[in-house]
């Protein structure tokens, strides 16, 4: 008796084989061909395209021999109308699908541009700290004046202790 997999429902779930066949497995791949199918669609020759596929379409079943048509007018086109249908069908879920895809983006983009905003913010108010300490510390600094005021000072006690020397 031949064993499907060596591993049985015991082992840890990414040794096993998967139960059930699931479609889609690579949703990025979806994500990725239905942002193409969205960006193709929103085009101008895609809309040219099948303007022009639809009036071949309906000029043909209009004007062929009967026995020639595949989609009779007697019968309203019903062919043309199953093949629209099931295009739209096909195509509202792609679209938002893509439209989700690029929400999420934004959304990252946003948050991205939202943290850097906190870290300018926050670069900012430190430099500006800096410059209010730095000012400060200029302020607490002796100016040239102060100096040279200091110096004179010191020049007369220096004069007035020599003068008394001098003069005795």
């Amino acid at each position: 008796m031949a064993r499907r997999s060596e591993t049985g429902l015991d082992s840890p779930k990414g040794l096993r084989t998967p139960f059930v066949f699931r479609l889609g497995g690579n949703k990025d791949r979806v994500g990725r061909f239905s942002e193409s199918f969205a960006r193709a669609m929103g085009t101008s020759g895609f809309l040219v395209g099948m303007s022009v596929f639809v009036v071949l379409w309906l000029a043909y079943n209009t004007w062929a021999p009967e026995m020639a048509q595949f989609d009779p007018r007697r019968l309203n086109y019903t062919l043309l109308t199953l093949i629209l249908s099931l295009q739209a069908s096909y195509a509202a879920p792609l679209i938002l699908l893509a439209q989700n895809r690029q929400d999420d983006r934004d959304r990252v983009q946003f948050e991205q541009d939202r943290q850097r905003a906190e870290r300018n913010l926050a670069d900012t108010e430190y430099l500006a700290r800096e410059v209010v300490a730095l000012r400060l510390a200029v302020r607490d600094l002796a100016s040239k004046d102060f100096i040279r005021a200091e110096l004179r000072a010191l020049l007369e006690e220096l004069e007035k202790e020599k003068d008394p020397e001098g003069a005795g």
